[in-house]
């Protein structure tokens, strides 16, 4: 059995278990965070499933970073699904369509199923680089994931210190990250995503191109599916001219300087 079936089964198997926990809890929550536990693992997984002219030390390398990635949000989402005094809202809707947390909401997950084994194949393709010695390239794509877990563990610190304070209820976080990108901790998350073309991408390598589909991927999933809109149409629901102030000076995506008051 090859590395991408494994991956595979192991995604299905994992997304069945966050089905069924959902199932179990009511709260899609825990949906989040098994997905981003399971893709550490798989993705840290097929970076060290043995390759004839791999190196070792790449392949340990790949597999400690996306497993850093994977660990640390999983961990975090957990906390904070376990802490909400509500489900997740954003789960809640998609329940409401689906009638409960039936077959059609399995099918669901087993789309993001099909995502884990897409960010395992990026992983793959970059730990298994043939040259024998860590180089310049790798520690590249070292420094981007650390950046990147890092910048989004303090868009999360930032955003939690702020739901904490009670003067804060009803408005809009525009502090810290979040003064410069109204989803900063979505842009963090994909910044990861390009740590494995930074390693391994090379046009002269067929198989190094598979470190793309990753990042194209997670870009589309946050920016157009569910990441950004649905988040925003929760925004404005709850608070809608506090959240159109907020989107006339601060970017969507990227992080840049405010627009003035």
């Amino acid at each position: 059995m090859n590395v991408l079936l494994l991956a595979a089964v192991a995604s299905v198997a994992a997304l069945s278990v966050a089905w069924a926990v959902a199932r179990a809890t009511g709260d899609g929550g825990w949906v989040d965070a098994i997905w981003a536990l399971s893709a550490g693992a798989i993705a840290a997984a097929a970076a060290l499933w043995p390759a004839s002219d791999a190196a070792l030390s790449r392949q340990a390398l790949a597999a400690a970073l996306v497993a850093l990635w994977g660990a640390r949000l999983g961990v975090y989402i957990a906390r904070r699904t376990a802490a909400a005094e509500r489900p997740d809202p954003r789960y809640e809707r998609l329940v409401a369509e689906w009638g409960g947390w039936n077959a059609r909401a399995w099918r669901f997950l087993m789309i993001q199923a099909a995502t884990v084994v897409v960010l395992a194949l990026a992983v793959r393709a970059a730990a298994v680089r043939p040259e024998a010695t860590l180089d310049a390239r790798d520690a590249l794509a070292a420094a981007i994931v650390l950046a990147a877990v890092v910048g989004e563990a303090l868009a999360d610190r930032q955003m939690a210190a702020f739901r904490r304070d009670p003067r804060n209820r009803g408005k809009v976080a525009d502090r810290g990250l979040w003064g410069w990108s109204r989803h900063p901790n979505y842009f963090f998350e994909w910044l990861v995503w390009l740590a494995w073309p930074a390693m391994a991408l090379d046009p002269a390598v067929p198989a190094s191109w598979l470190t793309l589909p990753a990042a194209l991927m997670m870009w589309w999933l946050l920016n157009h599916v569910s990441g950004v809109p649905m988040l925003e149409a929760e925004m404005l629901r709850s608070r809608p001219e506090a959240y159109r102030a907020y989107q006339a000076r601060v970017s969507r995506f990227f992080p840049f300087p405010p627009k003035p008051r």
